[in-house]
């Protein structure tokens, strides 16, 4: 991941404070620069006040032959970019060369002034929008980024759709606006996630600064109400902003729909997009620090031995490599109040490996040497002890900014330990050697998060269609997919990425709620009508028993949930 940080202020230059820049370092450790331009701005008094722009980069390099630092800045217009993301394609073209370059060159092209044609010396500002706007909507790939247009005195800044990538913005005390890859200064600075319904712009050729009432009040800040949001929109023309993800399909089936099996069009079509899909985020990955022919990964998973990560572990077998190993990241938490529990009901073992998620994890990585013996499966137990996720959880809850209840903590510490990968390993291919203290190099991490979102893989899911039928089932999904960005993809990507990893997660949108017959004699019997289509891909990749495993909420499954108090809800504010 890279790191973004940028403010604008009438006040003096505004740098992020010493907090915010080590945890922006260790998002993007290959490189850390800053860039300030300074431009003149109307205030709502119709006066003109000096300001000051900041932007701050860093760099975590994941594909070519060298690192490119940002912020990328134009020397003879000074028009910056900060940009963290991957762009596979433009226009569906696969991008050659480094993607971080491409796109700010085609927006310098796009900002380049053009003219009307009533008057050969007016500027037609307009039309650079809508350029600008073009080159973003033919981007492929998950993103976040701040684009100063010094051209055409504007600034542009988002995230894509989906919300893949974290960004959030705010204004701070002094009345500076600022948006950052994660919060700026203390609890008291209001930051919230940026919005994902479109691309936000800024016209510094109108009043963006208010004065204040009185000198008693502060000085000149920044006016909220001057970002304008271009948004997302399914149209495919010049000057729209065409959303990449199509628009929800509504159609509900007249007949009962046909079920599910492993022929079915669309179980074949997952298989082969989920296929397409990883491979433009795991391959052609540069070699990270600490790559030897020992310890050969560039790929992670974050492994509970579920159905989502297991379906991502077992397709980049067939797509990396057969001479990489591929990490599995299972994180198990000592949680004081099971322990007691086990205690008093005399039960013995560990408390790591009576975890949920390490009996399955093992269960999957036994299962995925099986079908896949050829793959070296690095299995690493992360076992966190108490004391160990106390110390850790100011920073934890510093990451996960503005989140703030007991469900977003309980969640953000289980990925926050497991994207770390330090535990004890074990080789599928060494057989019955003991494990190694270890730590994963890898800089791909890939997880399965949305998946129930996308898939219908709630409870809820299943009510809404008991209530309503397709139409409730299709409300619910869509209402989940909307809200992915703000309620939980810009937190996981704050707490992932704070380990020098590139976070990715995908899914498609099949799902079925139609549930099936017991029949023993076919191969789906014991398939959950709960992302049916998801189960039966994992059947196809001979992953029988994975295709079977229940559902669980990660916080319930590595035991990070409840670990003080035991009638907490998830939804409680922490204090």
């Amino acid at each position: 991941m890279c790191g973004i940080f940028f403010s604008l202020s009438a006040s003096g230059p505004v740098l992020p404070n010493e907090e915010t820049c080590s945890l922006l370092r260790k998002r993007g450790p290959d490189s850390f620069q800053v860039q300030q331009v300074q431009r003149d701005v109307n205030t709502d008094q119709t006066r003109s006040v000096p300001t000051l722009l900041t932007f701050v980069s860093t760099v975590l390099s994941m594909r070519g032959d060298q690192v490119v630092a940002q912020p990328l800045v134009d020397t003879t217009g000074e028009s910056v970019l900060c940009w963290n993301g991957d762009a596979w394609k433009i226009a569906g073209e696969p991008i050659r060369g480094n993607d971080t370059q491409l796109i700010f060159n085609l927006l310098l092209q796009a900002a380049k002034p053009s003219y009307n044609s009533e008057s050969s010396n007016a500027l037609d500002n307009g039309s650079a929008v809508q350029r600008v706007v073009d080159v973003i909507s033919r981007i492929s790939g998950p993103f976040s980024f701040v684009f100063y247009d010094a051209v055409n005195a504007k600034l542009y800044f988002s995230r894509d759709c989906l919300g893949r990538r974290s960004l959030l913005q705010g204004i701070d005390d002094t009345g500076a606006f600022k948006i950052c890859s994660l919060c700026d200064g203390t609890s008291s600075t209001h930051f919230d996630e940026v919005g994902t319904t479109g691309v936000h712009m800024i016209d510094f050729t109108h009043s963006v600064m208010q004065d204040s009432p009185t000198p008693e009040t502060g000085a000149t800040h920044f006016n909220l109400d001057s970002i304008q949001t271009l948004p997302w929109e399914n149209v495919d023309s010049p000057g729209h902003l065409r959303n990449p993800i199509p628009p929800m399909n509504r159609s509900v089936p007249q007949d009962v729909p046909p079920q599910l099996s492993l022929e079915s069009p669309c179980v074949v079509e997952l298989e082969q997009r989920l296929r397409m899909s990883l491979a433009l985020r795991i391959q052609n990955v540069r070699d990270p620090p600490g790559f030897t022919t020992e310890s050969n990964t560039k790929v992670a998973v974050l492994f509970s031995g579920g159905l989502d990560c297991t379906i991502l572990a077992r397709l980049s077998h067939e797509l990396l490599p057969a001479n990489e190993s591929i990490d599995l990241l299972n994180v198990a938490f000592e949680n004081p109040r099971v322990a007691a529990a086990a205690s008093k009901e005399a039960k013995t073992g560990s408390v790591y490996e009576n975890c949920p998620d390490r009996i399955t994890g093992r269960s999957a990585f036994a299962e995925l040497q099986a079908v896949c013996p050829g793959r070296n499966w690095r299995f690493v137990a992360i076992d966190i002890p108490y004391v160990e996720t106390v110390a850790h959880r100011d920073t934890v809850k510093r990451l996960m900014r503005p989140h703030n209840t007991e469900m977003d903590l309980s969640i953000a510490c289980a990925l926050y330990f497991a994207s770390r990968g330090q535990g004890s390993a074990l080789d599928s291919h060494e057989g019955n050697a003991e494990p190694q203290h270890y730590t994963t190099p890898a800089r791909v991490l890939l997880s399965g998060l949305g998946a129930d979102e996308l898939f219908a893989g709630y409870a809820r899911h299943g009510m809404a269609y008991s209530r309503n039928g397709f139409e409730g089932l299709i409300d619910e999904i869509d209402l989940d997919v909307s809200r992915l960005g703000k309620r939980n993809l810009g937190r996981d990507n704050r707490v992932i990425a704070h380990w020098a990893a590139k976070h990715d997660s995908h899914t498609s949108m099949k799902t079925s709620s139609q549930p099936e017959s017991d029949d023993p004699t076919k191969s789906t019997t014991g398939i959950d009508p709960e992302k049916r289509a998801l189960r039966l891909v994992a059947l196809k990749l001979g992953m029988s028993n994975v295709a079977r495993e229940k559902k669980r909420a990660i916080q319930f499954g590595s035991r990070t949930a409840k670990m003080e108090k035991g009638r907490v809800k998830g939804t409680d504010a922490l204090s």
